[in-house]
């Protein structure tokens, strides 16, 4: 029992440190490039919300508000 539960607590610490890594790479991706952004506002809003809000809460300010205006500026 003791090396079924070793395994288990194994298996969800792989799984979170994954996890975590994936997050990581999205931020990333995120913060590298304003296209992705745009494509990220369209197909996952709310993950793109919760981006300019870590950064706020680093003390980041004005990212969101730069792509709106370069959106914008592009559709003009």
């Amino acid at each position: 029992m003791a090396a079924m539960r070793r395994r288990l607590l194994a298996g969800l610490v792989a799984l979170e440190a994954a996890a975590l890594g994936g997050v990581l790479l999205l931020y990333r991706a995120m913060d590298s490039s304003r296209d992705f952004r745009y494509t990220m506002q369209k197909r996952f809003p709310s993950i793109l919300e919760v981006y300019y809000k870590s950064n706020e809460w680093a003390g980041i300010h004005g990212i969101k508000e730069n792509d709106q205006m370069a959106w914008l500026s592009n559709k003009n």
